[in-house]
């Protein structure tokens, strides 16, 4: 299936971190493609590669930034002639090789190292060749290296994907626990009035010993105290956001929610500590306490996705 295909029928769901791999033999070179990334706020590309081929740095960028919107990405990519190939050959940059050899001179002279340079030490460095020839054309380097590149980014989101599925069958797991705690809470926020209204039924008739009482003033206080710890609205927003969540994760969409999941989440988190202050009640705090825990799980995992 083409790269932009397979990216294109995923589900939103990616991890930021992957890996792909793609070695591609031409007429007369041999690309190497080599793609790693790991978490990180925004789009971080960073590229390695002979120094013939920096002209198509920005492709390569172009390329990789259509696809991806977030993540610290490293790409490696190598070149080397086709051993025996009619029309391959390598040659040396000169003028790389003349500055390169004046800087080993200048460490030489500045810190006293050994001298050793001899051709097999410089040798090792291999943008001294190069097996581009100087005529070589913008549209022509592009035309060699980006099948391998697309063969990479084809492999490296197929990885994103994966470790992406297993990330989204994770945080449906702990949402499931995480509404579990809601339905908990819902069910005995109730118990705050009754406890409230028997608490001061309970005062007010040892204060008011053999004295006739005003049930019309008990019942407005308790009114009172329900509508000021009344955690309806929370729960109806709580729902709404579990709702969220799996639609963003289980179903597809256009683009990587990694930051919608986290702006949620923070939500989630809001609600959450609005309904423990509002219930004055040992076993709604617990809950409370339980369901926090649970969301800071999720936000860990919620760092791992584009």
């Amino acid at each position: 299936m083409p790269y932009y295909q397979l990216f294109l029928e995923m589900i939103t769901i990616l991890s930021m971190t992957g890996c792909g791999y793609a070695r591609i033999q031409g007429e007369t070179t041999i690309i190497t493609a080599e793609i790693k990334s790991v978490n990180s706020r925004y789009l971080d590309i960073n590229c390695k590669m002979p120094r013939a081929y920096s002209r198509v740095e920005e492709k390569v960028k172009a390329l990789i930034g259509t696809f991806t919107t977030r993540g610290k990405i490293d790409v490696y990519i190598t070149a080397e002639a086709v051993p025996g190939a009619a029309n391959s050959f390598i040659s040396i940059d000169e003028a790389y090789l003349l500055n390169y050899l004046d800087c080993l001179r200048e460490l030489n002279e500045k810190y006293g190292l050994k001298d050793d340079i001899s051709v097999m030490n410089v040798a090792q460095n291999r943008d001294i060749f190069t097996s581009v020839k100087a005529d070589d054309s913008t549209d022509e380097l592009w035309a060699r290296l980006e099948p391998a590149l697309k063969a990479a980014l084809e492999d490296f989101v197929t990885m994103k994907k994966a470790e992406g599925d297993r990330l989204a069958k994770d945080i449906l797991s702990k949402i499931d626990v995480l509404e579990g705690y809601v339905a908990e809470i819902e069910k005995h926020a109730p118990e705050v009035v009754e406890e409230y209204e028997n608490r001061l039924t309970a005062r007010i008739e040892e204060m008011c010993k053999g004295l006739e009482i005003d049930k019309t003033r008990i019942v407005e206080e308790v009114a009172i105290f329900a509508d000021r710890v009344a955690v309806d609205e929370e729960i109806v927003r709580l729902k709404s956001h579990i709702k969220q969540f799996r639609d963003m994760i289980s179903g597809k969409g256009d683009e990587p929610c990694g930051r919608k999941l986290d702006f949620l989440l923070q939500e989630v988190n809001r609600e959450i500590n609005t309904t423990g202050s509002k219930c004055n009640n040992a076993l709604i705090a617990k809950i409370v306490v339980d369901a926090k825990s649970e969301a800071e799980k999720i936000r860990e995992q919620i760092q791992n996705i584009e």
